[in-house]
């Protein structure tokens, strides 16, 4: 099977399993909640056969809440002279804006500049909402739903340390930019940081 048809298969039974966990969510009919239990555990047990993963311990499919995706934030940083500020993953060799998971409690602005300074050393003042996108178009590998917001920020300070994660950080010329890290992918960087420097307001 091709990873496109693969990554479409997988995100019917993903919309299968949201459909599941509303229903036993809110449905007070006996009858109407055996059925979801049911749905829901067949589509837990199609998505162990194309990811091959065991849903036994505690994650993202078995928890039992309203379905939404996660939430992400990135932020682009430009200097003096329209460079943007980009992080190199030791992962994988690639780059990609600095940014990560919004953690409980905080604020999406709160979450991207504490990325900024984790990541890249950054330490920075938001100056805008870029937008939000929703990641799943291109995304290149099964993965859970997942929102991204994306700030501007200016840089307060001169770099410091970076995360261990982190190999390099640097200002690339937006015309000549590295490769990406698979963690992202080239047009969702390419298209962040085109709005951000044209000041456009991106969404979807």
């Amino acid at each position: 099977m091709s990873e496109e048809k693969k990554l479409q298969i997988y995100d019917f039974i993903i919309q299968i399993q949201s459909i599941a966990k509303i229903g036993l969510k809110y449905s007070k009919d006996p009858y109407a909640i055996e059925n979801y239990k049911k749905i829901e555990q067949l589509s837990l047990h199609l998505l162990e056969n194309i990811q091959d993963v065991n849903f036994e311990r505690n994650n993202y499919f078995k928890r039992d809440i309203y379905p939404t995706p996660n939430i992400s934030v990135r932020t682009c940083i430009f200097n003096d002279i329209g460079q943007v500020l980009l992080v190199k993953e030791k992962l994988d060799g690639g780059y990609s804006l600095p940014g990560g998971w919004c953690d409980f409690y905080d604020s999406p602005s709160v979450a991207a500049i504490r990325e900024c300074e984790e990541e890249a050393g950054a330490i920075v003042k938001i100056k805008r909402l870029v937008g939000v996108l929703n990641r799943t178009p291109f995304k290149n590998k099964i993965s859970v739903p997942e929102y991204v917001i994306i700030f501007e920020a200016e840089l307060l300070k001169p770099l410091k340390g970076h995360d261990h994660e982190i190999s390099e950080v640097h200002f690339f010329d937006v015309n000549k930019l590295p490769n990406f890290s698979n963690k992202v992918s080239g047009p969702e960087m390419k298209k962040i940081i085109k709005s951000a420097q044209k000041g456009d307001v991106i969404y979807d």
